[in-house]
């Protein structure tokens, strides 16, 4: 039965044609505009919904600006409407057709701390008021949307001891270049570069009670946590949105082993099931997924709003027993007990960036910049009793270290 959000090839190009006529145009010129129609007509008109007590609807699955440039043209006519990291946009490279109906998109700045990475840096109201005003000349988008604090608070207690990235809001706000506040959220328990470190769940919880933020972003995928799972129905009642990343859980990884691709379950793949388990089984507002070519963004964006067969929810079960035995859920539960205080979660998330997301160079230029590296790992084993996946980390490390080195 063909799905509801589905429309011909001969519809879609009628539909699209005006927004190409905008100035969509065909990524550089590297992929025709005929393959990327194609493309968006395969995956349709994505489902929207709102995303916080601000009342935007957005759709369900949102993209990126680290996108390839073909699938961002291709989620343009698929009615993307959010677009996460638009400062990584460099001039030109904004897509015209977002630029010429510029209050049909939410385009987001991410804004880090300064002085140090996000563990050691310090939040520094005019550094962040000066790096928003340079990402607006030089991405000509004229004002962002969502104004994201970046990898998030430390513990509970610095979203209302340390006011100076609200003030930067408040500062740009007044000068209309920005209109909405968000973070994306980290864990930092364990963490020996942050001292009395929290978890992300309960971090998030107390930015929601505070209630000058109106969503977040943070790692969520299936078989997440009671912690986190409770933290998003939470938002969810108190109007709250929230933006799953991170979301793919090995799923490239998967793809590409052969023995365990060889027993998944027929009629589903593995983007596809967790593109519609994300949009149909959870509580969140939306989710991102980094896509690197059309093919990914058909495979990925078709199951955005569709129900979950019982080919995808047996897929689910099998994806999560995967993700259990080889994936660190960046949980932090380990990182105390280092007695060198390698960064295991960090070189474990660069790790994903590499072998899932398809970001070698950027993985390797985060891991260079690591003062200790999977190769301070001495093998002790403390670490090993307090993994509740009980992962072999030692050895994560050691395979991370070769790959990113």
């Amino acid at each position: 039965m063909a799905s509801r959000n589905r429309i011909g090839r001969r519809e879609f190009i009628v539909t699209s044609a005006g927004a190409l006529a905008a100035g969509l145009g065909s990524a550089c010129g590297r992929v025709p505009a005929s393959e990327i129609e194609e493309a968006a007509a395969k995956v349709g008109r994505l489902p929207q919904r709102a995303l916080d007590r601000s009342g935007r609807k957005v759709s369900v699955l949102i993209g990126a600006a680290t996108w390839a440039p073909e699938a961002v043209e291709a989620g343009i006519l698929c009615g993307i409407n959010y677009w996460h990291k638009s400062d990584e946009w460099e001039g030109r490279s904004v897509p015209p057709a977002i630029l010429k109906n510029r209050e049909a998109h939410y385009c987001e700045v991410c804004v880090d701390r300064v002085r140090g990475n996000h563990e050691t840096g310090v939040i520094d109201e005019q550094a962040h008021y000066d790096f928003v005003k340079h990402a607006l000349e030089r991405t000509g988008l004229r004002y962002f949307d969502d104004m994201m604090f970046h990898f998030g608070y430390h513990r509970t207690a610095e979203v209302k001891s340390n006011p100076a990235f609200l003030r930067t809001y408040e500062r740009l706000k007044k000068e209309g270049l920005v209109r909405h506040l968000c973070l994306s959220q980290h864990s930092y328990n364990g963490n020996g570069r942050v001292p009395d470190g929290e978890d992300r769940a309960m971090i998030l919880t107390a930015v929601v009670a505070d209630g000058v933020y109106e969503h977040a972003q943070f790692a969520f995928t299936f078989g997440e946590g009671e912690a986190l799972n409770k933290f998003v129905s939470l938002a969810k009642s108190k109007g709250f949105g929230t933006i799953a990343m991170k979301t793919t859980g090995g799923a490239a990884r998967m793809q590409a082993n052969r023995e365990f691709m060889g027993k998944f379950p027929s009629g589903t793949t593995p983007h596809n099931a967790l593109a519609r388990w994300l949009t149909t089984r959870t509580d969140l507002s939306a989710a991102v997924i980094q896509i690197n070519n059309l093919e990914q963004f058909v495979d990925t964006y078709s199951g955005a709003g569709k129900p979950l067969r019982a080919a995808d929810a047996r897929a689910i079960e099998v994806m999560t027993a995967y993700a259990n035995r080889e994936v660190c859920r960046l949980c932090n539960d380990c990182m105390s007990h280092c007695g060198q205080g390698v960064a295991i979660a960090d070189i474990l998330r660069y790790e994903r960036y590499a072998t899932d997301y398809g970001e070698r160079e950027r993985a390797r230029r985060l891991y260079a910049q690591l003062d200790k590296k999977g190769d301070a790992c001495l093998v002790c084993g403390s670490c090993l009793p307090h993994c509740p996946q009980g992962l072999n980390v030692p050895a994560k490390l050691a395979d991370a270290h070769r790959l990113l080195s």
